[in-house]
C-alpha cells in the first residue's frame, strides 16, 4: 500500500440518472421488510427514483443511516435437504436486508471503491471481491509459483490458513479505526460508516414465527454490498504481517495460502535463516 493522497472527507451527491442504473442492475429479489415488491419499483422506476435518490442523497450527506435500513431478516435454510431438520447446525442462516439499504451501499460502495484504486489502499495479493480478480487469478498465482519452484528443483511448503466465523467476529471500533488511519476516512465519510455499523438490528423469522430483535455488535452485515469490502479492509493487516517475513502469500477472502520455497540440500540452510523458523514465526505473529 502507499500512502494516502488525498483523504475522503464526504461522498458526492448521486444523481438521479446514477440510481436508476444502480436499480436497473440489481436482482428483482425482495425483502419482506419492503414496502412493495422490488420488481414494482423497476417497472416505475422513473416515478419512484427521485425520491429513492433524495433518501440516498440525505443519507450521505448527513453521515447517516436510517435505523429502517439497517434491520435484516434471519431466515434459517438447511444445508441440505437430506438432513435431520431438528438439528440446528444443519441450517445455514440467510440474511435479508431491505432493497434501498443495498442501493444506497451500492452508492458508497462505488465511491469508496474509486478511492481504494486511486491511493492503491487494497492489498495485492487479495483476490476476493475485487474487480478482475476472482479465485482463479489466486489458484494461477499460487500454482504458477509452486511449479516454478518445483521445476528449479526445490520443493515448497504449503499452509493454508482458514479463519474460524471470520465475517462475524469483526471488531467494530478496529474496523473504524482502520477506516480513519489507514484508508483515510474522515468527517461525514467517516460518520457515515459509524452510523452505518452501530444500532443494526435482526431477527429470526421461520415461517408464521418470529424471534424477538437482537441488536448486532460485530462483524459486517450478512448479504450486504459493503460487508465483503469492509471484511478485506478490516484484514489489511494480516497482509502487512506475511510481507514482513518475506514469505509469499496469497488470499481470496478469509482463505489465505502461505507458501515458502525449502531448500534442496542441507548446506544451503547454513546460509539463510531456516524456512521452518520463518513459516512458525510468521504464524505466531499472525496469531498474536
Amino acid at each position: 500500500m502507499s500512502a494516502i493522497s488525498q483523504p475522503l472527507h464526504c461522498f458526492p451527491e448521486v444523481s438521479q440518472q446514477g440510481v436508476e442504473d444502480i436499480i436497473r442492475k440489481m436482482k428483482p429479489s425482495t425483502c419482506a421488510l419492503d414496502p412493495f415488491p422490488t420488481a414494482l419499483v423497476k417497472t416505475n422506476i422513473s416515478i419512484i427514483s427521485p425520491l429513492i435518490t433524495t433518501v440516498i442523497n440525505y443519507s450521505i450527506q448527513a453521515g447517516h443511516v436510517p435505523p429502517v435500513l439497517k434491520t435484516a431478516i434471519i431466515r434459517p435454510i438447511l444445508k441440505k435437504l437430506s438432513l435431520d431438520p431438528e438439528i440446528l447446525a444443519n441450517y445455514r442462516p440467510i440474511s435479508n436486508l431491505p432493497f434501498l439499504s443495498k442501493v444506497l451501499e451500492k452508492a458508497v460502495s462505488a465511491r469508496l471503491q474509486d478511492h481504494l484504486k486511486q491511493n492503491n489502499l487494497f492489498e495485492r495479493f487479495q483476490s476476493g471481491f475485487r474487480s478482475a480478480h476472482s479465485t482463479e487469478t489466486a489458484l494461477m498465482r499460487v500454482t504458477n509459483d509452486l511449479l516454478m519452484t518445483a521445476d528449479a528443483g526445490s520443493p515448497s511448503l504449503l499452509i493454508l490458513l482458514d479463519l474460524s466465523a471470520a465475517f462475524d467476529t469483526v471488531d467494530h471500533c478496529i474496523l473504524l479505526n482502520r477506516l480513519h488511519h489507514t484508508i483515510g476516512l474522515t468527517d461525514t465519510a467517516l460518520d457515515w460508516f459509524h452510523s452505518y455499523l452501530t444500532d443494526r438490528t435482526e431477527y429470526v423469522s421461520i415461517g408464521g414465527a418470529r424471534s424477538g430483535t437482537h441488536t448486532v455488535t460485530c462483524g459486517v452485515p450478512q448479504g450486504s454490498v459493503l460487508g465483503p469490502t469492509l471484511f478485506t479492509l478490516y484484514m489489511l493487516p494480516l497482509g502487512q504481517i506475511i510481507h514482513h517475513f518475506g514469505v509469499p502469500f496469497h488470499c481470496y477472502a478469509d482463505d489465505t495460502q502461505l507458501y515458502i520455497k525449502m531448500y534442496s540440500s542441507p548446506s544451503a540452510t547454513l546460509l539463510s535463516p531456516s524456512p521452518f523458523s520463518t513459516i512458525t514465526t510468521c504464524l505466531e505473529e499472525i496469531k498474536v
